[in-house]
């Protein structure tokens, strides 16, 4: 595709989006923009599937809303909360230490920038980009999966990670997109633009795509 082309590539998609859709932590912020519950649904979104990710949020949310609540509530019952979200002790265990870190060294507030985020323990570049984006509507490109993998699909980008999808993204991608690219790619690589054999065949943006890497489409 030509780079210039993601202008309407991205202006489809966002029409395309519905609230049904709309993956979960994005949904989450459109309810209520506060960094903190954005970083814990992020958290316990990490391989669990957005409905899970939801009730466990809202569970744990009703145990504690702030970094000093959470920290009264012992690991165990933040487990028995958020369960089954994969890696549930792990994740209880994390919430903690990120909650401790807040309190700590930020005074219970959440970081508004990627070197502070990413210097808490359990806090990787996704979900530091997830709040920026989402918690504080601030320009971040978060890169999962899906996103590195439709962007070199398009053939917008050339690279092997989701970290180097990032940077060349940061390079490229007009600023005007950075917020809504990831809600947009999630959604639509969750529908349409799998993994293995996409559907290509109801792609709204299939004459824009230049397929790299499809063997077989529906």
């Amino acid at each position: 595709m030509q780079d210039s082309q993601i202008n309407d590539v991205v202006e489809i998609l966002q029409k395309e989006l519905t609230a049904e859709a709309m993956p979960v932590v994005s949904s989450l912020a459109d309810a209520r923009r506060d960094p903190f519950v954005i970083l814990i649904s992020t958290l316990l979104s990490l391989r669990t599937k957005d409905e899970v990710t939801a009730a466990a949020t809202e569970r744990l949310l009703r145990l504690a809303a702030t970094p000093r609540e959470m920290l009264q509530v012992p690991p165990a019952k933040i487990a028995a909360a958020i369960y089954p979200v994969g890696f549930y002790n792990v994740k209880a265990n994390t919430i903690h230490q990120v909650c401790r870190e807040l309190i700590e060294r930020f005074s219970s507030k959440v970081p508004d920038n990627l070197d502070d985020l990413v210097s808490i323990k359990g806090v990787g570049r996704k979900t530091a980009n997830l709040v920026i984006a989402l918690g504080y509507g601030k320009e971040a490109i978060c890169v999962d999966t899906h996103v590195h993998r439709i962007s070199n699909r398009l053939g917008y980008v050339k690279t092997k990670t989701p970290e180097k999808t990032e940077y060349a993204l940061r390079e490229k991608l007009p600023r005007r997109h950075w917020i809504i690219y990831n809600t947009i790619m999630v959604s639509f690589g969750r529908r349409t633009c799998k993994p293995v054999s996409p559907l290509c065949s109801r792609c709204p943006v299939f004459k824009y795509c230049d397929r790299v890497g499809v063997k077989a489409s529906r």
